[in-house]
């Protein structure tokens, strides 16, 4: 038997898992001529609606508004969502496939055979954020590091490949690497879902059996999912038959809260910087004190500028990331990032054919340069760091005034 297709019969529950490559021509052909021959109660794809929405509906982009997304804080999140999608894209257009085009073919094929289906994934969006808020400050860089290197990586894929990324043993060692370098992301974005998909499945296979109880009929559920998740789905289903319960969907749908840990660190920064300025003050002559000053100021405001400038930033963003680095660095609630992308999006506003090709645009330097939400977005990125290194620079070097 194909290791990529499990079938399952778990307490009368007939339960048929095809794990696919999300952009192979041979797993779109698969599920296809499954559905028909087999004709399951019910198909469940590896979908939620905000990414069937994004496959499905082509003004999706056209929607995005990034000057709302930064004053919602959540700038970073839209950077990982879009070099992922974009990263996708580039293997898809190098095989001639878009990705998730197999789970849309099984929907597409369900629905001509009048077959009940189901989007079993979580929201992206809710993973994107739990993942984020699992992460230390170290495993978030690590992670944006990892993204943008996959984005412009010059490496290309085979159809050969692509295909073996769906046998156990590739799949096994790239789950250990991604283990051993982001274990909060592996477990939010591998063994949550797994835990989140079998829920559903197990639940839709429940609805159907209850269901065919009148008719006097048995069927059976097909679901569609990428092969990285087939393994762990198999073991959480057969864990559900042996009397575990499955998982609260509502606690793996909720973002869980900062850690007092992080909420102090906020906190902390900014309270040492004062403390450190105000002992100079009360401590020192008028001369140490406004170099402390000069120090925080050209620190923190020439390295979130000179950010803003290696985006390319327009000469206001610029000057609103040196003036305004110095003084949010200071206040745990908002960034200067989100003030220079601001900018950056008032002076030169995205336009419609920018939405369209976002996806396309990050896959290269050049085209993250010349597409505006892109640029808005490295604007926010890259003063945002400046200034993060800044204040970091700076401590020491105040610190070092009040000893001499």
């Amino acid at each position: 038997m194909n290791s990529n297709n499990v079938r399952l019969m778990l307490n009368g529950k007939n339960i048929h898992l095809i794990g696919t490559a999300h952009v192979s021509r041979e797993s779109i052909d698969e599920v296809k001529a499954a559905i028909r021959e087999e004709k399951p109660g019910m198909v469940c794809v590896e979908l939620d609606q905000g990414r069937y929405a994004a496959i499905t509906q082509q003004d999706n982009w056209e929607r995005l508004n990034v000057s709302k997304v930064l004053r919602e804080g959540k700038g970073f999140l839209l950077i990982a969502n879009i070099v992922l999608s974009g990263f996708q894209r580039r293997l898809g257009d190098e095989l001639g496939v878009k990705p998730g085009e197999e789970m849309i073919a099984a929907l597409n094929t369900a629905q001509e055979m009048g077959i009940a289906y189901s989007l079993c994934d979580r929201e992206v969006q809710i993973t994107f954020r739990r993942a984020w808020a699992c992460c230390s400050l170290w495993s978030k860089c690590k992670l944006l590091a990892t993204l943008l290197s996959s984005a412009f990586a010059a490496e290309k894929l085979s159809a050969d490949e692509i295909e073996k990324l769906k046998n156990s043993n590739e799949l096994d060692n790239m789950m250990a690497e991604l283990a051993h370098y982001l274990p909060a992301v592996k477990e939010t974005l591998i063994d949550e879902r797994d835990r989140y998909l079998a829920a559903k499945i197990w639940d839709a296979a429940n609805s159907m059996a209850i269901s065919m109880v009148d008719s006097g009929k048995t069927d059976s559920i097909l679901a569609v999912v990428g092969a990285g998740h087939l393994r762990g789905i198999q073991d959480q289903l057969e864990r559900f038959a042996a009397g575990a319960p499955p998982p609260s969907l509502d606690q793996l749908e909720s973002i869980p809260p900062r850690s007092r840990l992080s909420q102090a660190v906020k906190w902390i920064i900014p309270v040492l910087i004062l403390a450190l300025i105000t002992t100079g003050f009360f401590r020192t002559d008028l001369s140490v004190f406004l170099e402390m000053l000069r120090y925080w100021v050209l620190w923190n405001g020439s390295l979130a500028a000179l950010g803003c400038i290696l985006a390319l930033g327009h000469p206001l963003a610029i000057l609103i990331s040196f003036a305004g680095a110095p003084i949010t660095s200071l206040n745990p609630f908002i960034g200067v990032g989100i003030l220079s992308g601001l900018a950056q999006a008032l002076v030169h506003k995205p336009r419609v054919c920018d939405a369209e090709n976002i996806a396309e645009d990050v896959s290269s330097l050049k085209g993250v340069y010349r597409n505006r939400i892109s640029r808005v977005l490295l604007v926010f990125f890259l003063s945002s760091l400046g200034s993060s290194i800044g204040t970091f620079v700076s401590i020491p070097a105040i610190a070092g005034l009040l000893v001499k």
